[in-house]
């Protein structure tokens, strides 16, 4: 008897929501505000980015997902709306349309669907489609990998964005020329001065330096300082720029 194909996984990410921009030049309108390079958007290279302070510190990061002329905002469902009313204060009298979409974020360890995440391929695939079942083990996945993200862990207005691991994590554009929090950004690249570092640690008692505990996971996520990384993660991206530095 033939046997029953196997049961697809659930792939939803039911924390993360969907903005549309639209509009008038949406790609110079973000342009000038984020972090990643609007212009090398495609629907297979989608982007990690961050509207940052003036002095540089991230606000909201999310994921930039090309859709036509449109740009598609992959971003943690608890600050959607604050994303949109940041945005909506620079969009001035430019014909810019942001709205929820329908879309739903997926995510899978493996497989061939979607695109590998931005930021880091041993993430895995995500996409954009229909709503379906709820995904499990994205967290502990993502943090294994010492992969930090959304206002919980990156704070907001807290931490500057090199600090959060842009520069390793495909976050920033060093070349694509002005946005808000560039020029501290890049001075701090430039000069090598990136002396704290967001990391994935185990479970200990919290501390000053914590940002959000995970119990569950045996994890924690604090802001520590390079020479004192202690018995943080490394991972091989992380090792790789801890060594880089003077």
């Amino acid at each position: 008897m033939d046997q029953p194909p196997p049961a697809t996984p659930p792939t939803m990410l039911i924390d993360r929501s969907v903005i549309r921009v639209s509009g008038e030049d949406v790609r110079g309108f973000l342009q000038g505000l984020v972090t990643a390079d609007t212009a090398l958007l495609t629907p297979d290279t989608p982007a990690w980015a961050a509207l940052l302070s003036p002095q540089g510190k991230v606000l909201f990061d999310f994921i930039l997902w090309a859709d036509g002329d449109d740009v598609l905002i992959d971003v943690e469902a608890a600050q959607a709306e604050a994303l949109v009313k940041r945005l909506t204060l620079y969009r001035l009298r430019r014909a810019i349309t942001l709205r929820p979409d329908a879309a739903k974020v997926h995510w899978s360890p493996t497989g061939d669907r979607g695109v590998p995440d931005p930021r880091l391929a041993d993430l895995g695939h995500r996409w954009l489609g229909p709503a379906g079942d709820p995904a499990t083990g994205w967290d502990a996945h993502r943090l294994s990998l010492g992969v930090t993200e959304g206002v919980g862990e990156l704070g907001s207005g807290e931490t500057l964005w090199l600090e959060c691991n842009a520069r390793e994590l495909n976050g920033v554009s060093f070349t694509k020329g002005c946005y808000v929090g560039q020029e501290n950004t890049a001075r701090m690249h430039h000069r090598s001065k990136v002396n704290r570092r967001l990391v994935v640690a185990p479970f200990t008692e919290p501390s000053a330096r914590t940002r959000v505990t995970y119990p569950e996971l045996d994890l924690m996520v604090e802001h520590r300082r390079v020479e004192a990384l202690g018995d943080a993660l490394t991972p091989p991206w992380l090792a790789a720029a801890l060594e880089e530095t003077p």
